[in-house]
């Protein structure tokens, strides 16, 4: 992993980054062997990002958890450099991401794996959703079944980064998610278009009759807001997001939010910006 004075030699600015331990940092020689290509991915996924030009993005604190010292370590090196002076906190089990929560209510982000030692991760993401709604969550996971995928933007995360995903992937997912849209890894809407038989026809929300206010709530259902939340920042009443939530869902023929995202993303919609709360 590159350190800083190699990236100083290399003539590049590296950010003041303070970071908050909530357990000691085991040495990379002490990872077992099995963990190499994991670490070999993040090193590169480190390197492939020195030259860009950190700061773009506005002051934020951010909850890595994740039980190996390792990921946690070149996370923090991938984070400092897509944030300007970014308060990074780690933890390596629910307790302590709990713990973390509880000490830094102005968290903006959590990296969540979900294989964790003391608990279930979904059932982890579920409380985090369900306690600190302002908070974004993102999974970090080294499986990328559709079935995970699924149940994770179910339970409220905005975005399921496979661990094995490209440098450029996981980057781009990453400026996504901080832009507050939804990340949906590419694998899933494949396997979504291979499923149903035949790909969804080219067509624009004016086809399928979405009116401007439907398009209002439908971007901001893409950011992962919920009923209340749109009421207020579109300031209607909730029982005509209601109606608006089911009439987006009846015309893309889905069931779902989650399944609501992952149409949109395949059709490749750009919609209105909105505000976030």
């Amino acid at each position: 992993m590159l350190g800083d004075a190699m990236i100083a030699d290399r003539g590049y600015a590296v950010p003041e980054t303070r970071t908050i331990r909530l357990r000691a940092k085991t040495h990379f020689n002490d990872l077992p062997s099995e963990e190499s290509g994991i670490r070999q991915m993040l090193c590169l996924l480190e390197c492939s990002i020195v030259g860009r030009s950190p700061g773009n993005l506005p002051l934020m604190k951010i909850l890595v958890v994740d039980d190996h010292a390792l990921i946690r370590e070149a996370l923090h090196g991938v984070l400092k450099k897509l944030t300007r002076d970014a308060v990074i906190l780690e933890a390596s089990n629910c307790a302590q991401t709990m713990e973390a929560v509880a000490s830094h209510p102005d968290i903006s982000l959590i990296l969540l794996d979900l294989n964790l030692p003391d608990r279930d991760g979904f059932s982890m993401l579920a409380e985090l959703r369900e306690r600190n709604p302002a908070v974004s969550v993102v999974v970090l996971s080294a499986t990328q079944d559709r079935a995970n995928v699924i149940k994770a933007l179910d339970l409220g995360a905005m975005g399921y980064i496979p661990k094995s995903a490209r440098n450029e992937v996981m980057l781009s997912a990453l400026q996504l998610v901080f832009a507050g849209g939804i990340y949906i890894p590419p694998e899933v809407l494949v396997r979504e278009h291979l499923s149903s038989g035949v790909g969804r026809a080219i067509v624009s929300p004016a086809d399928l009759g979405l009116t401007d206010r439907q398009l209002d709530v439908l971007a901001l259902m893409m950011q992962g807001k919920n009923n209340k939340s749109i009421c207020r920042m579109l300031n209607l009443a909730e029982p005509t997001v209601k109606n608006h939530v089911t009439e987006i869902l009846k015309a893309l023929k889905v069931t779902n939010r989650t399944e609501a995202v992952i149409a949109v993303n395949e059709l490749g919609w750009k919609l209105p910006a909105t505000s976030k709360v």
